[in-house]
């Protein structure tokens, strides 16, 4: 063997311990959804990008262990005994149902960060916002918004006399219930009637379509809920076949083909979800990381499908809106 050969064997042998010793010392993140996998696929790379703001690159020096609800919350204990079965350093929860079960499970232990649209004080999740205990994270902020959401949508159909509201009962009965008061407190001031639908499976979805129609609906609010974001296809096609004009939570709606959406970015909450793990992961505790909260919410308007559907978009909101689709 060659002088130079040899003393690269050298080098690779001594630098494998090391490789080794990385290996098992990278730290390992528990990621539980609500959401599925490919539709979250944006949100969950928003969230990989916070990590490495904080200098943590998945496959290099993070490990990220996933599990998927796809919708159905029913499975999320299991998923969660799973990811506490294997070695973690930090466990989050993405959506409100996931951080609720992290939260219930207890995480044998483990610094929880969520992902949550309710008040995580009222939820249990945090002792306060400015110093939370063992758990910390962003408040979505946006079930408080049906409202304001309705409110929007009558400017923009205000021929809108008879209004839909579909909501998942599954979501977590007090804060369904809150968010059905806040649309209907609306609706009554804008002297609009109000339909509400429950749905929490994919036949409810069609069924509970097919009744608002027959009900007479000219505008729908859909409630904030990871499962109905996992159904965006299936809602938004329902809507288009319908000529449904509806307003959403989050501009991947419109951004799909919907109406409109009216809050805050649900990217940059993954983004500021994922800094927050990667703070974690330094060292920082829970206790030290208040509950963060958007401080601007975007209304996002899809002027292609007003057009499809006969609307004329007022001047009031082309005015008001942060973002226009064409």
């Amino acid at each position: 063997m060659k002088r130079r050969d040899f003393m690269a064997g050298l080098g690779i042998a001594a630098a494998l311990p090391a490789i080794s010793r990385a290996q098992q010392t990278m730290p390992t993140v528990g990621f539980l959804s609500t959401r599925s996998p490919d539709e979250a696929a944006i949100h969950t790379n928003a969230f990989r990008r916070g990590l490495e703001e904080m200098s943590y690159v998945e496959g290099r020096s993070v490990s990220i262990d996933y599990r998927w609800a796809r919708g159905d919350y029913g499975r999320l204990p299991s998923l969660v005994a799973e990811l506490v079965s294997h070695p973690l350093s930090v466990i989050v929860g993405a959506g409100d149902p996931a951080a609720r079960a992290a939260r219930a499970a207890g995480s044998s232990g483990l610094p929880l960060v969520f992902l949550v649209g309710e008040d995580p004080v009222s939820a249990g999740l945090v002792t306060s916002m400015n110093r939370p205990g063992t758990a910390t994270g962003v408040n979505f902020f946006t079930g408080d918004l049906g409202g304001k959401r309705l409110e929007l949508l009558c400017a923009m159909v205000p021929s809108a006399h008879v209004v839909g509201l579909l909501v998942n009962p599954r979501f977590g009965t007090e804060v369904v219930q809150q968010h059905r008061q806040s649309v209907a407190v609306a609706a009554k001031a804008l002297g609009r009637e109000l339909v509400v639908q429950e749905a929490a499976t994919d036949a409810e979805i069609d069924a509970g379509f097919a009744e608002l129609v027959k009900a007479g609906i000219a505008g729908l609010v859909v409630q904030n809920d990871p499962f109905f974001d996992s159904r965006r296809s299936q809602i938004l096609a329902l809507s288009s076949r319908h000529r449904l004009p509806g307003i959403f939570h989050i501009r991947e709606y419109p951004s799909d083909g919907g109406l409109m959406s009216y809050g805050a970015s649900l990217s940059d909450t993954y983004r500021q979800l994922g800094v927050y793990t990667g703070k974690i992961l330094r060292g920082a505790k829970p206790d030290d990381l208040p509950v963060l909260r958007p401080t601007r919410f975007e209304l996002v308007i899809n002027t292609r499908t007003a057009k499809t559907m006969g609307l004329t978009v007022p001047q009031s909101i082309l005015v008001a809106a942060d973002e226009l689709i064409e």
